[in-house]
């Protein structure tokens, strides 16, 4: 069944383990998109959806967390990366569990990746037309969180995660056509960010990213600015939200297996009880 509208997805690190349940649900009814866009885990969630590896995210991202050099301080004090990008980027697609490319490129569906820029502080999207071959290449800049991975340096711009200037990119699925769109969020209903305390720590660390700077320092109020003007478009009928309706027990590093796997078949849930929703809408 193909939907005539957009799928927007936030990411949120370990929480978008309850993306990759909700995407699970629509990959076994074969719910598709023709407009697909992501930051962060959001994204790295919708390329598995994308080429139709049903288990695969599960696999990925509930299964191996608890190898080292997945996810570990050990990684972090050794390469600076607490994810071990070249593991999750590398070696998990083109050897453990490979990725379908194939697949992912025979499908129609448009996929849109955010990225913030270091040096603008501004978000950069891109789209096959841009990746071409080098979608894991963007999505790894899309997921490199600042102070845990190094940036990415792509197509002559410096990136860095896409969470940062646009964590929930619904106004970009609109302005490129899709006035309406599927919305799978990470946090419960109510939550809104707080101003980051750690912005002497990021002039510290990224002196010469005055763009990044400012883009940190406005970051809770960008978020919370786009879940009020979500929640205005809820009302209209122009979005349906998928959000976890149980408290959360999962953090953005989280590694507990068991916590994981909870968080996973609950987005599974919660998708599946919003179907009757989604066909009527």
């Amino acid at each position: 069944m193909a939907i005539n509208a957009g799928l927007v997805l936030e990411g949120g690190g370990m929480r978008g383990v309850y993306t990759a349940g909700v995407l699970e649900y629509f990959l076994e009814q074969e719910i598709s998109f023709p407009y697909v866009i992501g930051v962060s885990a959001g994204a790295a969630n919708a390329a598995s959806y994308l080429s139709k590896q049903r288990g695969r995210n599960k696999k990925v991202n509930v299964d191996m967390v608890t190898d080292p050099r997945y996810l570990s301080w050990r990684n972090f004090f050794k390469t600076g990366q607490a994810f071990g990008m070249d593991f999750v980027f590398d070696e998990i697609p083109n050897k453990l569990v490979p990725y379908h490319y194939d697949q992912f490129y025979q499908t129609t569906s448009e996929f849109v990746v955010g990225t913030t820029d270091c040096h603008t502080g501004e978000p950069i999207y891109f789209s096959k037309g841009d990746y071409g071959q080098d979608i894991l290449k963007v999505i790894r800049a899309s997921s490199s969180l600042p102070f845990l991975a190094p940036e990415i340096q792509f197509k002559n711009k410096t990136l860095l995660d896409g969470g940062i200037t646009d964590p929930i990119p619904i106004k970009k699925s609109v302005k490129d056509g899709n006035k309406r769109n599927v919305v799978v969020l990470t946090r419960n209903e109510g939550y809104l960010k707080k101003p980051s305390k750690f912005n002497f720590f990021v002039k510290r660390k990224y002196p010469h990213y005055r763009g990044l700077q400012q883009a940190l320092a406005k970051r809770y109020r960008v978020y919370n600015e786009t879940i009020a003007y979500l929640s205005e478009e809820e009302k209209k009928g122009n979005v349906l939200i998928i959000r976890p309706t149980v408290p959360l027990e999962v953090g953005r590093m989280e590694r507990n297996p068991v916590k994981l796997e909870t968080l996973y078949w609950q987005g599974y849930e919660d998708a599946k009880s919003m179907s009757d929703r989604l066909a009527t809408w």
